[in-house]
């Protein structure tokens, strides 16, 4: 049964991968049901497919049941004609499922009562929604694809790295933990440590050149990162 102020009914979800799987299994709902549901007998239909996929899903579900997805970056125009709401969960989901209990979740709705409905589910796995427009959604997505998943791109760098000198990744990971912490503390200006925020140049090209002969092909994100940092550490002064 999905959770919401309005009570719609029973909810089904649609989309057997991870998101779908771990949705289901937070809501306490059967197992996800196959692309080409039709939602007969539910009110709610939960749509966790691919972006590409999102539409041709709708249209397999019959008038009546509200019809939300799952994606970050796509409006609700997808899912017309239905009553239509989204619900993304500002989480990453793992091969082992995710706890989606306090994390964030952009919601979204076409009437009140599909809006409503996207707040309850939220509610009901424990989330913070926020209201995020259509035309806010692709930067919404970005951002958090840039503190998700770059920050993962950018650890893997930085182990590469590391590698050449032979000192285990586990090394990284205390400074990473900590670094994260700061900035969720206290935001990016405040959280910034390093040569650059103090103005320590010469380290700063010695740093560039071991990158240079050790890991090129990161050079020119090394040099971009190094641009955006000093701008962030101008901007704390």
């Amino acid at each position: 049964m999905c959770y919401s102020p309005t009570d719609p009914g029973p909810c089904a979800v649609v989309g057997a991968g991870r998101l779908g799987t771990a949705l289901a299994q937070a809501l306490g709902l059967p197992a996800p049901y196959g692309r080409g549901f039709d939602g007969a007998g539910h009110a709610v239909v939960l749509l966790c497919v691919p972006d590409a996929e999102i539409a041709a899903a709708a249209a397999a579900v019959l008038p009546g049941p509200l019809v939300g997805h799952c994606s970050g970056a796509t409006g609700l125009d997808v899912l017309a004609p239905h009553e239509a709401f989204g619900l993304h969960p500002l989480m990453t989901v793992t091969r082992a499922g995710a706890d989606f209990a306090g994390a964030g979740c952009a919601i979204a709705g076409t009437t009140d009562r599909a809006l409503a409905t996207a707040r309850g589910l939220a509610a009901a796995l424990g989330m913070r929604p926020a209201a995020i427009a259509d035309a806010d959604r692709a930067a919404y997505h970005a951002a958090a694809s840039m503190a998700s998943n770059y920050l993962v791109t950018l650890e893997g760098a930085a182990e590469e790295l590391l590698a050449t000198t032979g000192a285990p990744r586990e090394m990284l990971v205390p400074l990473v933990r900590a670094s994260v912490e700061a900035w969720a503390a206290e935001g990016a200006e405040r959280a910034l440590t390093g040569p650059i925020a103090r103005g320590d140049a010469a380290t700063v090209a010695r740093q560039r050149a071991a990158v240079a002969e050790r890991t090129p092909a990161f050079l020119p994100a090394f040099d971009a990162l190094a641009a955006a940092t000093r701008e962030l550490a101008g901007a704390g002064r």
